[in-house]
C-alpha cells in the first residue's frame, strides 16, 4: 500500500554511501540495495549490518521509494537535534525487508535498532519476542484509535510494541461528475455499487461501470477484504478458517457480478491498470484506491478527471463499512543497543511536526488525527477528511503470525473463482480447507 506488496524494486548490487550533511555535521549513512540470489543477500546482508551495528549510533532497517525518502527527511531534521550522531538507514524493497528482519531476529542478533514493519508483521514479530513495548508515553491519544490499536498484540487490549508511521487505508472512489449526470447518490452498500456499475456502463460509452485488481494473492484480497467485512463474513473467526460461510459466498458472488461491468482482462488487474484505467476517466468507479493513488487523480500531468473524483470510506452491506488497514509502523527492536536515541527517533519520527511535513513534502499519510485536521494539509489535499474517516473505520488483516501465507492461498482461490475456472463456493471452500491446515 503505497503501491504496498504489489510492486518490487529492480535488484541493485549492495551500494553503501556516507553523506556528511553540514547542517547537523552529522555522517548519514544510507544503503539503498538488494541482491540477485538470496544468498548473496543474505551474505551482504550479514556482513553489512553487523559492521554497521558496530560503528553507528542507531541502525534503521527501512523500505525504499518514498519510505527512504520521508526516513531521510526526517533523519535530516532529527540529526540537527542530534548532531555528531552517525546514524545508518538501509533502504530496502518489500520483499527484502521481510526476509533480513526475520532472519536477523531470529538469530537473536542486534543488527537493527529500529525496524519499519508492515502491521500483518506484528503478531510474529512481537508474539516471538523480538520486538520492545512502548511505555504509554509514546502513545499519544492523537493518534487515531484503529490505526494505533494495530500496534497491540493482542489487537486493542494487548501492549503497543510499535508505533503508526503510514496511515495506508484502501478507500472507494467514485467519478462525482457521472454519477450528478445521472442522479445517482453515493453508494452506501454494495448492492448500490452493483447497480450503479450496471446503470454508467450502459449510459455512458467507453466508460467501464467499475474496475479493481484481479490479479491473485495479495492484489485481490486487499479489494475482496472490505467486501467480505460488509457483508458479516471473515477469513478467520476465533483462530479458526471460517471461509465456508453464507457471507463469504455473498460477498464472493458480488466481486463475480462486478466483473461483468469491469474491463475486459479485469482478472490480472494490478496497481497500475487500476490507476491507468481512473486516470484516464475510463472506470466510473474503483473499489479499493489507496492514499498513494488518490494524489495522481488530481494531477492535471497525469490526469483526466482532475476534481472529479469523489473518495470515501469502502461501501457497508449487512455490517458498516470497514475499508482495510495497511499500516506501516515503527518497532524498537528487543536487542537494541542504542534503546534511548532509537525511542527519541521514534517519537520524533511519528510525532504531529513531523507528520505534518512529511504529508505536504511526500503526501505521506499521517497517523495523527490532528494533522488530518489541519487546514494547510487539507487544503493541499481534498480527500483527507474521507480518508480519515475512512482510517477511523478501518479494520486491519487477520492477526496471525502466518497472513502472508493465508493470504497467498485465498488469493489463488479468489482468481479461480473470477475466472470462471471454480465455483464460487467450491473455491471457497477448497481455501477453507488449505487456511485451515495452516492454523493448525
Amino acid at each position: 500500500m503505497f503501491g504496498k506488496r504489489n510492486v518490487f524494486g529492480k535488484r541493485n548490487v549492495f551500494d553503501k554511501r556516507n553523506v556528511f550533511d553540514k547542517s547537523s555535521n552529522t555522517i548519514l549513512t544510507t544503503t539503498p540495495h538488494s541482491t540477485k540470489t538470496l544468498s548473496r543477500l543474505l551474505l551482504a546482508a550479514g556482513l553489512a549490518c553487523s559492521m554497521a551495528s558496530q560503528a553507528a549510533d542507531l541502525v534503521i532497517a527501512g523500505r525504499d521509494d518514498v519510505y527512504g525518502k520521508a526516513l531521510d527527511s526526517t533523519l535530516a531534521r532529527f540529526q540537527q537535534q542530534h548532531p555528531g550522531k552517525q546514524i545508518e538507514l538501509l533502504k530496502l524493497p518489500y520483499a527484502n525487508l521481510y526476509e533480513k528482519l526475520v532472519i536477523s531476529l531470529r538469530e537473536n542478533a542486534s543488527a537493527y535498532d529500529l525496524m519499519l514493519m508492515d502491521d500483518s508483521w506484528s503478531p510474529e514479530f512481537a508474539g516471538n519476542g523480538w520486538l520492545q513495548p512502548l511505555s504509554e508515553s509514546l502513545q499519544s491519544s492523537d493518534f487515531i484509535p484503529a490505526v494505533l490499536n494495530v500496534s497491540r498484540v493482542p489487537e486493542n487490549s494487548g501492549p503497543a510494541y510499535s508505533l503508526p508511521v503510514v496511515g495506508n487505508v484502501a478507500m472507494f472512489a467514485y467519478r462525482q461528475d457521472l454519477f450528478d449526470k445521472h442522479q445517482l447518490n453515493a453508494p452506501a452498500n454494495w448492492d448500490a455499487v452493483l447497480s450503479d456499475a450496471k446503470t454508467l456502463q450502459q449510459q455512458e460509452p467507453g466508460v467501464s461501470g467499475v474496475v479493481f485488481r484481479g490479479m491473485k494473492g495479495n492484489p485481490i484480497v486487499s479489494g475482496f477484504m472490505p467486501m467480505l467485512w460488509a457483508y458479516g463474513g471473515n477469513v478467520i473467526t476465533n483462530g479458526k478458517a471460517s471461509l465456508d460461510s453464507p457471507q463469504a459466498l455473498q460477498a464472493l458472488n458480488t466481486l463475480k457480478a462486478l466483473k461483468a461491468f469491469a474491463p475486459t482482462g479485469v482478472e490480472v488487474y494490478n496497481a497500475a491498470d487500476v490507476r491507468q484505467a481512473m486516470e484516464q476517466g475510463k472506470a466510473a468507479m474503483a473499489i479499493e484506491v489507496w492514499p498513494a493513488w488518490a494524489a495522481t487523480l488530481d494531477d492535471a500531468a497525469k490526469s483526466n478527471v482532475v476534481g472529479k473524483m469523489t473518495l470515501q470510506p469502502a461501501p457497508g452491506q449487512n455490517a458498516g463499512p470497514s475499508p482495510m488497514l495497511g499500516i506501516w509502523q515503527m518497532a524498537v527492536a528487543k536487542n537494541s543497543r542504542h534503546n534511548e536515541l532509537a525511542q527519541q527517533f521514534l517519537s520524533y519520527l511519528t510525532s504531529a511536526e513531523n507528520q505534518k511535513a512529511l504529508a505536504l513534502e511526500l503526501g505521506l499519510p499521517p497517523t495523527r488525527r490532528s494533522v488530518y485536521q489541519d487546514a494547510q494539509v487539507v487544503q493541499k489535499y481534498r480527500w483527507y477528511p474521507a480518508q480519515l474517516a475512512a482510517l477511523e473505520a478501518g479494520k486491519a488483516r487477520p492477526r496471525i503470525r502466518n497472513w502472508q501465507e493465508v493470504e497467498s492461498i485465498l488469493g489463488d482461490y479468489l482468481q479461480l473463482a473470477l475466472m470462471d475456472q471454480m465455483p464460487a463456493q467450491v473455491a471457497l471452500q477448497q481455501a477453507n480447507q488449505k487456511i485451515a491446515q495452516v492454523l493448525k
